[in-house]
């Protein structure tokens, strides 16, 4: 079972350190998802491609991974609040997909959360 722990974590860190990266490399493109109230929209997708990956390291090594999957969790959470939930009230097919992603993504964050020891 320990090599379906190690698995488990790795194929749930590596998609979020490459969210992380794709973050840096789109950045321009990916601040107009950012919401208009926020100021600087580029630096918050800099600051989560970030957020991504250090999560993915912590996870992948074990420091401070209990912490480290509530607050990704969190964070997941609060996309798909603020960005994905108004289109998915109003029954867009993307924004709904996006939406459901997000929840699963952030439910498997807190589960991990509650698994992990730090």
């Amino acid at each position: 079972m320990k090599g379906f722990e190690f698995m488990g974590k790795l194929l749930y860190a590596v998609p979020m350190a490459l969210f992380g990266v794709f973050h840096f490399i789109n950045a321009s493109s990916m601040s107009g998802m950012v919401p208009s109230y926020l100021p600087v929209q580029e630096a918050w997708v800099y600051l989560t491609g970030l957020a991504l990956i250090l999560a993915a390291v912590a996870i992948l090594t074990g420091k401070k991974a209990k912490l480290a999957s509530l607050l990704l969790g969190l964070m997941i959470l609060s996309f798909a609040v603020l960005i994905h939930m108004s289109g998915f009230l109003n029954g867009d097919p993307s924004s709904s997909a996006m939406f459901l992603k997000d929840l699963a993504i952030s439910g498997a964050a807190f589960f991990m959360s509650s698994k992990l020891k730090n």
